[in-house]
């Protein structure tokens, strides 16, 4: 089971902050292999949902943003699920808080993310459509999608 809550920057603790920025960092830098910033200034504009395994160990992640603090609309962003939770579900279930979130703080359903293009489906099946050609971000394929 996974437990989700959404703070901002200023709620977290210090090891929660920790393991969020090491989950981050074990997928989207190591397992990745992609050499960039992942601590990029925005993290004190956003929203955090955090999910926390039985062991209340940091297992899946987003940060959400109102509309004009990342794109245009509102988003979601650095999705992730580490390694060993991946076969639970939980990207399934942190999306879902993501978007209920974005409606219960920002009051809209329009969201638009840039999804990594291997998870069209996933995205897909969370109603989110992909709008343009496919681009790369970090050196990694990426497409953009609204929902």
């Amino acid at each position: 089971m996974l437990t989700v809550t959404v703070k901002s920057f200023n709620e977290f603790t210090i090891d929660e902050l920790y393991d969020v920025l090491q989950l981050r960092s074990e997928v989207f830098v190591v397992e990745q292999d992609c050499v960039y910033q992942d601590i990029d200034g925005k993290d004190r504009k956003a929203l955090h949902v955090i999910g926390k395994n039985e062991q209340e160990k940091v297992v899946a992640y987003t940060r959400i943003f109102d509309a004009g603090e990342y794109f245009e609309k509102t988003s979601i962003g650095r999705v992730v699920v580490s390694k060993s939770a991946r076969a639970f579900g939980y990207g399934h279930t942190i999306i879902k808080a993501s978007i209920a979130a974005i409606s219960t703080h920002y009051h809209t359903k329009d969201i638009k993310i840039s999804a990594q293009t291997y998870l069209r489906k996933f995205y897909e099946s969370h109603g989110f459509e992909q709008i343009g050609a496919e681009y790369l971000e970090d050196g990694i394929p990426h497409i953009a999608m609204i929902r």
